[in-house]
């Protein structure tokens, strides 16, 4: 926990990089402290969760240490007023920039999928981009102008491209040094490549507008690094 990044703190707010692999808060079968719980252990006061990122994603997390600004910056996530862009790791080449405009629906064991036709799903859009193009991996900008669960990671997999690593969307087992273009059977990967690398909002009711980034994690990073070392291609 003294190795958690701190991007911001100070009028009312704490914004971290999370760690992949970490609860945002208590799991319900009980575990690992979770990040909130942790930090509210570290600082001895209670903070409000404005937001949350799936366990295994990494990046940007905003929380707030007052009900005043928890309510501003929760109604404007729900408004769509904070702009967030995340990079995933993804099978195979994304050669131009796409829409993605499909509705979600629940599926079987906590998982999300595309509604089907005649199906009432909650509409749901992201826009990806490729930021750069390996020979069978791409590395993406995922823009969710929407807030469904796991909504990047099923639109991804929709798209033909799911990421790298995901247990419940596609490859289960992790991805070493040898499989990304290097020589080695260290794992590199092994969890789901996305990454929360900014995050924007205007001003709100007592919140200054702020933009606010994450670094890559090591393990997304060394990936790069492999996959570069094979060739990479910019996007057309």
């Amino acid at each position: 926990m003294s190795e958690l990044r701190v991007l911001h703190e100070g009028a009312g707010l704490l914004v971290v990089a999370k760690p992949a692999g970490v609860l945002v808060i208590p799991g319900r079968a009980g575990g690992e402290p979770s990040l909130r719980e942790q930090l509210e252990e570290r600082l001895r006061r209670k903070i409000f969760v404005v937001h949350r990122l799936d366990r295994d994603t990494s990046g940007v997390l905003v929380f707030a240490l007052d009900a005043e600004r928890h309510r501003a910056l929760s109604q404007a996530f729900e408004a769509g007023k904070v702009r967030k862009r995340y990079l995933a790791l993804v099978e195979g080449r994304v050669e131009a920039p796409q829409l993605v405009e499909a509705a979600l629906v629940p599926g079987r064991k906590g998982r999300m999928r595309v509604a089907r036709p005649g199906e009432q799903g909650k509409p749901s859009r992201t826009r990806v981009r490729p930021v750069e193009i390996f020979a069978r991996a791409s590395l993406v900008e995922a823009e969710p102008l929407t807030g469904r669960t796991h909504q990047i990671r099923v639109h991804l997999l929709d798209m033909g491209h799911p990421l790298l690593v995901d247990h419940q969307y596609g490859r289960e087992e992790p991805l070493t040094e040898k499989e990304l273009g290097g020589a080695g059977d260290t794992v590199v990967l092994a969890r789901t490549p996305l990454h929360a690398a900014r995050l924007e909002w205007p001003a709100l009711p007592g919140v200054e507008p702020r933009t606010l980034e994450a670094p890559l994690p090591e393990d997304m990073a060394r990936a790069l690094e492999l996959l570069r070392g094979g060739g990479a291609s910019p996007p057309g």
